[in-house]
């Protein structure tokens, strides 16, 4: 007898529910891949029925993060393309804000550049093409957190929880033919500097993250629209957060973003 070659397919919404409730519950999962086969394809459909629970909830779409864009965190990851992920306007931080730790599991934070789109994006595109879509760009902080237990998981399972979006804060804008090639990054917690870094570690331009943003997009199902914030990726490795901590990022020529981590009652 012929052995059976098709696998059996995922639930995604019970994952996706899963997920959600890790997230609004504040208590991690064990990775789905620990108890199935989980590919690339499952997992974005995954993440696309977990933000469906966001919009819901009266989210809206606000843009789209790329994931895994430093050669570093790719070869720790042992792939060679970044991975895509969705934003909604209930992650957006006010800049000069507050947060508090009880939102999340375990977060951490990232040094980025946000680029605000004047036109869609899709299908291949060259560089030049995506900055043409471009009406300004930011020094931008993303706060991901893990819904897995000890920030754990593989490829499949970090695209499924939306690539650990959670947060995202966005300095000021500036007109879009800023070179950002090569500017430097320095991520701050309490003043002190914990994260030094280059904008040309993202995908060695930051613009190139928009070229992969239109690539992935297809494959995740999504459309990039006119008005999103595209967040491009980090520059250096991510920075867990503590209560009372004061955190920063200045880029070099496009300026300075930051909020704090609210004290718990108990400590103020």
């Amino acid at each position: 007898m012929a052995r059976a070659s098709r696998r059996l397919a995922i639930d995604v919404a019970k994952h996706a529910r899963a997920l959600d409730e890790a997230m609004t519950s504040g208590i991690p999962l064990p990775q789905l891949s620990a108890g199935e086969a989980v590919t690339l394809v499952d997992a974005y459909r995954i993440q696309m029925a977990l933000v469906e629970h966001r919009l819901n909830r009266q989210d809206e779409r606000s843009g789209i993060k790329l994931g895994l864009t430093s050669r570093a965190k790719a070869a720790q990851m042992g792939i060679a393309e970044p991975i895509y992920g969705r934003l909604t306007d209930g992650m957006l931080i006010d800049d000069g804000g507050e947060i508090t730790l009880s939102a999340y599991i375990q977060p951490r934070v990232e040094p980025e550049i946000a680029f605000l789109l004047k036109a869609p994006l899709g299908g291949p595109i060259s560089v030049a093409q995506a900055m043409a879509a471009v009406e300004a760009i930011a020094p931008a902080i993303e706060v991901i957190d893990s819904r897995y237990r000890d920030f754990k998981f593989t490829l499949a399972d970090v695209v499924a929880d939306n690539c650990s979006a959670a947060g995202y804060l966005l300095g000021p804008w500036h007109r879009p033919d800023i070179d950002i090639s090569n500017l430097g990054m320095v991520l701050e917690i309490d003043g002190r500097p914990v994260q030094i870094g280059s904008s040309a570690a993202i995908l060695g331009h930051p613009a190139r993250s928009l070229v992969q943003a239109a690539r992935l997009a297809a494959l995740a199902g999504d459309r990039i629209q006119a008005g999103y914030i595209v967040m491009a990726g980090s520059a250096t490795a991510a920075e867990p957060l503590k209560v009372g901590a004061a955190v920063s990022l200045s880029v070099e020529t496009i300026g300075r973003v930051g909020f704090r981590v609210a004290m718990d009652q108990q400590q103020q």
